[in-house]
């Protein structure tokens, strides 16, 4: 393939791939992941994340290799299509992820403080909100206190914990809102 031109070459790894040989996938890989990954990483702002849009990236070329055609667009601008689009899905993916999370915890703390304007009362009732809050922690069972201290000490979106604590999803979710129900409860009695 050394006398084939860039998109020439790409275009006959297109082919392979669409024959589903796994060779030509980590010579495309080589040959362009580079590229690929700075662009997603461009998107997404993040190394961590970027890996895995691209890793998406390639497993979705995998896929729909033979929907390729060479008169339509260079082989670069299709694959930066996919990895444009596979971005912008995470980031729309975890938007959506946040805004849950972030709702859930705006529930739980117009729940248990009120009032705009700080007081004097409101300064007292705060602190002491602040000081039963770590009590009201330690009530909870300590897998429910581990995904909801991640999800708000280091802002982990639902599908980030299900990753890191190789739980599935609907299970982290479940210990998410049953904890934010037992912290809600715990905290009404401070008050």
């Amino acid at each position: 393939m050394a006398s084939l031109t860039p998109d020439t070459q790409l275009i006959a790894l297109l082919e392979r791939i669409a024959q589903k040989d796994e060779a030509a996938l980590r010579a495309l890989y080589d040959l362009t992941g580079s590229k690929l990954y700075g662009l997603a990483l461009r998107v997404v702002s993040s190394r961590d994340h970027a890996e895995d849009v691209l890793q998406e990236a390639f497993l979705n070329i995998w896929r729909i290799a033979g929907d390729y055609r060479a008169s339509l667009s260079p082989p670069m601008a299709w694959m930066g299509v996919i990895v444009r689009s596979r971005a912008l899905d995470f980031l729309r993916r975890r938007a959506s992820e946040r805004a849950d999370v972030t709702q859930e915890l705006d529930d739980a703390l117009s729940d248990s403080l009120a009032g705009d304007a700080a007081n004097p009362m409101d300064t007292a009732q705060a602190s002491e909100l602040a000081c039963a809050l770590p009590e009201c922690l330690r009530k909870l069972d300590a897998r429910q206190r581990e995904v909801v201290s991640l999800a708000y000490l280091r802002d982990l979106s639902h599908g980030e914990l299900a990753s890191q604590l190789k739980l599935p999803l609907g299970t982290v979710k479940t210990w998410i809102r049953r904890g934010l129900a037992q912290l809600r409860s715990c905290m009404a009695h401070v008050t």
